[in-house]
């Protein structure tokens, strides 16, 4: 998968991979993530080659993070997935307006 991902990292035409997978609501496997925005035991904010990313939960902790592979792997009761932007490119300034209120 990493050869995939490197490899269409350079191409303009065609998007990295982006998969979520969930293994009874308690673990879940993201790639395509780009950058990890924040995160904490309720919230984690990614930012993946299909826009911002938020997981919601109960206890959620990184289980593992690979930055080459663009994987990210977190544990915990997951409560909602939810993408943050319409247009998989804005940044989600609309998100970040509405918590910070």
């Amino acid at each position: 998968m990493s050869q995939y991902y490197e490899s269409n990292q350079s191409s303009k035409n065609v998007t990295p991979e982006h998969d979520i997978s969930m293994k009874g609501r308690k673990l879940l496997d993201i790639s395509g993530v780009k950058q990890v925005e924040s995160f904490d035991n309720e919230e984690f904010l990614l930012e993946t080659v299909m826009g911002y990313l938020a997981v919601r939960g109960q206890n959620l902790q990184m289980k593992n993070l690979d930055v080459d592979k663009g994987i990210v792997s977190i544990k915990g009761k997951v409560f909602e997935i939810t993408y943050l932007d319409e247009n998989g490119g804005e940044k989600a300034k609309g998100f970040f307006g509405k918590l910070f209120k």
